[in-house]
């Protein structure tokens, strides 16, 4: 409904985390963000938001980066609709926002990643310990 502000001259980014912004000791939602976190943000000053751990990743305490889908919202904080209408908000509100993309490395989970997606260990990442993320405990992506 909003179209994204314009070009901003100076950015105050505010760095979030959907699924730690409340107060109560469980994951919250876009629903939550949009309606009890976007006008703290606003009040606050700030012209934009960027958004971590979007996309979908099996494993919560990753933060959001061991990524196991990168072309999906992540589903733990709510439906695709609930995400749209969060960055609706946000744009009519005058915020810019900005998703967190992670082309880093990804999670190495081989059921609902890409790790091992053809069998090998190097299909689209460094094989061996090369392609190994030790502190992270993911995969990392072969570039080439």
């Amino acid at each position: 409904k909003h179209r994204s502000p314009k070009k901003l001259k100076s950015l105050r980014i505010y760095e979030s985390h959907v699924g730690i912004a409340s107060p109560e000791g469980k994951i919250a939602s876009y629903k939550n963000f949009t309606f009890n976190v976007l006008p703290r943000i606003k009040d606050l000053g700030y012209n934009c938001i960027q958004l971590m751990a979007v996309m979908e990743h099996a494993y919560y305490a990753s933060f959001g980066y061991q990524v196991t889908s990168f072309f999906a919202a992540s589903s733990r904080y709510g439906t695709p609709d609930d995400l749209k209408e969060l960055i609706d908000v946000a744009h009519s509100m005058g915020i810019t926002v900005l998703l967190d993309v992670v082309h880093s490395h990804a999670s190495k989970n081989s059921e609902d990643g890409l790790n091992k997606f053809d069998g090998t260990d190097s299909c689209f990442f460094h094989s061996g310990s090369r392609g190994t993320h030790r502190i992270w405990d993911s995969r990392l992506f072969d570039y080439s």
